[in-house]
């Protein structure tokens, strides 16, 4: 019975996979009409800020704009994960050339597999070697589907499992220290918990799934065996289940000229 059930999730994932391969290669007649190119990290605020659901600016490194002709209708940044440890996940020799790909936007009703085509290009165009972790979070409705059809490796789940909430600002748990409390002016009790000087301040603190967590290594065939050999991380097989659509309705304010 295992066996069968094995041999579905399987079929599954291999149909999944296809479709994904077959909506490629349809798109490929609009892929001319695309451009992905490095922009300055200031063209992606407005995105970042109104448009994506994390409404924060993150650590920016490198950043990407995808074109549909001169308008800019998608963007995406990397940069160093917070957690020092998970740039660890390949060894010192290749901890500063691990990198997030920590924000990912576009418009709606582009073609089918535009993210795909957007995350292949850009992969090519950063720097070498480099270690890329990226997350697809369940509490939105997202499995990496693109990141699957981009043969990034699944190495299980991570990332917090809940956030904080206060005056309409949600927090991670790392930003949650003493310091945090003194600097917003609000009371601190030394023999509580983190948590509880939250709660006892007005905020709120939501439970979250832990997210999917994705790697691509990118460098010459020898860099990517060594990278793989030393991943702390076990390889898992991709997760599957129905994404769905956050709210992405916000238009930016201003389309970025591609020759400006």
């Amino acid at each position: 019975m295992k066996s069968n059930q094995n041999n579905a999730c399987q079929d599954s994932r291999e149909n999944r996979l296809n479709t994904i391969q077959e909506g490629l290669g349809q798109f490929q007649r609009h892929a001319q009409d695309f451009t992905v190119t490095s922009i300055d990290k200031k063209q992606t605020y407005d995105w970042l800020l109104n448009k994506h659901y994390a409404k924060r600016i993150p650590s920016i490194n490198y950043s990407f704009g995808l074109y549909e002709g001169k308008n800019l209708v998608g963007v995406s940044t990397f940069g160093y994960p917070a957690n020092r440890q998970l740039q660890m996940a390949c060894g010192e020799k290749y901890a500063d050339n691990f990198f997030e790909l920590n924000r990912l936007i576009k418009n709606d009703n582009l073609p089918k597999n535009t993210q795909t085509f957007f995350i292949g290009r850009m992969m090519s165009l950063l720097p070498k070697p480099m270690i890329v972790v990226s997350y697809a979070d369940p509490n939105t409705g997202h499995n990496g589907y693109s990141y699957q059809a981009s043969n990034f490796i699944y190495t299980g789940l991570g990332g917090t499992d809940k956030e904080y909430e206060f005056n309409n600002y949600t927090y991670t748990k790392r930003h949650m220290n003493k310091y945090w409390f003194l600097k917003n002016k609000l009371k601190f009790e030394e023999e509580l918990t983190i948590d509880q000087n939250f709660v006892n301040n007005g905020g709120r603190i939501i439970k979250k799934e832990k997210k999917h967590r994705y790697m691509i290594f990118l460098g010459t065939h020898k860099q990517k065996k060594e990278m793989k050999k030393t991943l702390v991380y076990p390889v898992s097989p991709y997760p599957k289940g129905n994404n769905k659509n956050y709210d992405r309705l916000y238009k930016p304010v201003i389309q970025q000229d591609l020759f400006v």
